[in-house]
């Protein structure tokens, strides 16, 4: 088969997780990236870095470097004095960055525009807040005001005014919400469910215990995962920390992307080459007040069905499978929308790293550390697809791609199915006035406070005319009795002002 020499390939990965005792020997995030960069051109086969026309950088949210690959390029001797010879770029924020990263690269060296890209990204985010803690300051670099990079990508505006009003706006917030929606369609009980959770985790800290680049690589039993203690207190009911998002680390991956006339000109080996075959990109209702149902995550339907369309396989042949999972909750709705059976015992491979917890959380980047791992198990199964899930926001912005060491029929293909998802039903949001009166709980969670009691109620509520309005309550007398069976499907009484009573 000869090979269009635009075609796009993956010849190297690298990933580092620093372990620093301290805060003087720890390395910052450029540094951290430099690593994984090296790692991921000795992966490649390769004598350093390459000459790579393109640094592109996953959004950084534990320092504000203002343009990150221009300090990456530095240290990696890459675009001359003044970086003045390579594009410096930027992706927006967002777990879905690194894969829609890849999606817009692969699509830009198809249309003739770079030929070697370097991706990156970390945070070390650990050693930040250890700083702080000890009341450090820490001399990381920062670029002028002036001196930014491209930005790849779109920003999306997640939250109304209203959320923001009510308290609303944390994932550790409501992706348990999600939780509690998803528990009342399974049928579950309570305590029936937390035992299905502590399964379905205990299954991703026996994939991280074996992942030697995870943070956490233990085993974790179900009854350690779901059982509450001094060092797994709960969050935001019903997620104990063990079910929550580790960002608590220092990490960095990288992934090398190139043209395979590049490829070839470079001298990789054709057993590091790992083509992506198709990717897309697409978000649900940006406000989760507008969603239809919490229970179910249309633009994953859409965006996984279409990427697997261009790629011209099923879920089916899918053997290498990360789905994003930074809280239960984002594993279930990927899962149920991809047609996925994550059932413990089913014996379906779902993570490839051992998730946000295990695996570890590092903000934007954890899904190159996904990429990486994919890449490499592929490299080991030739022929066979590998595919990620990329999730944004509140279970908002997805990114998939599709991978194989078999070069793809038809080049990589892009698309997005957002005219279609936009098109879909979306609630109005009633204002905690017109919302006065009786109401249906929905969905719900009760954050706890850091000494482990139950602090604040937050519901959201169905009215009668099928608007969406929001509950939240500060009585402690509420928030314990709503940590104790079920409430969604629970009539309530709403006061104007959006106090929730039971």
């Amino acid at each position: 088969m000869t090979l269009d020499p635009r075609t796009p390939v993956i010849i190297g990965v690298g990933q580092y997780n620093q372990r620093s005792a301290g805060i003087e020997d720890a390395l910052n995030p450029i540094e951290l990236m430099e690593q994984a960069v090296l790692a991921a051109s000795d992966d490649a086969g390769l004598d350093g870095p390459p000459a790579a026309d393109s640094v592109r950088v996953v959004n950084i949210i534990g320092w504000r470097f203002r343009n990150a690959p221009r300090f990456l390029a530095q240290r990696l001797g890459l675009g001359g004095p003044d970086q003045s010879g390579i594009e410096l770029a930027e992706s927006t924020a967002g777990g879905n960055s690194p894969q829609s990263l890849v999606n817009a690269t692969a699509a830009e060296m198809l249309a003739g525009k770079v030929d070697v890209a370097i991706l990156a990204g970390a945070e070390a985010f650990k050693t930040f807040m250890r700083a702080r803690k000890q009341d450090i300051t820490l001399d990381w670099p920062k670029a002028a005001d002036d001196d930014l990079p491209r930005y790849i990508g779109k920003e999306l505006n997640m939250n109304l005014p209203e959320e923001r009003d009510r308290g609303i706006f944390m994932p550790v917030q409501i992706y348990p919400m999600f939780e509690t929606a998803l528990r009342a369609q399974s049928g579950r009980t309570v305590a029936e469910h937390q035992q299905f959770l502590g399964a379905l985790y205990a299954g991703l800290s026996d994939v991280a215990a074996a992942n030697p680049n995870a943070w956490i690589q233990q085993s974790k039993t179900a009854d350690e995962i779901t059982t509450v203690t001094d060092t797994n207190r709960m969050i935001g009911f019903p997620y104990p920390k063990l079910m929550n998002s580790n960002n608590d680390v220092d990490m960095g991956a990288a992934i090398i992307m190139c043209t395979v006339e590049a490829a070839e000109r470079m001298g990789v080996s054709r057993d590091k080459w790992v083509f992506p075959h198709a990717g897309t990109d697409s978000h649900e209702h940006p406000f989760v007040s507008h969603r239809d149902t919490f229970a179910r995550t249309p633009a994953v339907e859409l965006g996984g069905a279409m990427a697997l369309d261009l790629a011209g396989i099923d879920i089916d042949d899918v053997s290498v499978l990360d789905l994003y999972s930074c809280f239960p909750s984002a594993v279930q709705l990927g899962a149920q929308s991809l047609g996925v059976d994550i059932t413990p015992g089913s014996g379906r491979q779902w993570s490839r790293t051992g998730g946000l917890t295990f695996c570890g959380g590092p903000w934007n980047n954890y899904v190159m550390h996904a990429i990486a791992s994919v890449v490499e198990d592929l490299r080991e199964r030739p022929g066979e697809y590998g595919l990620t899930w990329a999730n944004g926001g509140y279970a908002t912005k997805h990114a998939f791609g599709i991978y194989s060491t078999t070069p793809p029929t038809n080049a990589f293909r892009h698309g997005s199915p957002q005219a279609e998802v936009d098109a879909l039903p979306k609630r109005e949001l009633a204002s905690p006035a017109d919302a006065a009166g009786e109401a249906t709980i929905e969905a719900y969670s009760v954050m706890f406070s850091r000494d482990g009691a139950p602090e604040t109620a937050l519901a959201s509520c169905l009215l009668a005319d099928g608007r969406r309005a929001w509950g939240t309550s500060s009585d402690s007398s509420i928030a314990s009795a709503m940590c104790d069976g079920e409430w969604v499907g629970v009539g309530c009484h709403l006061d104007p002002d959006g106090a929730l009573l039971i």
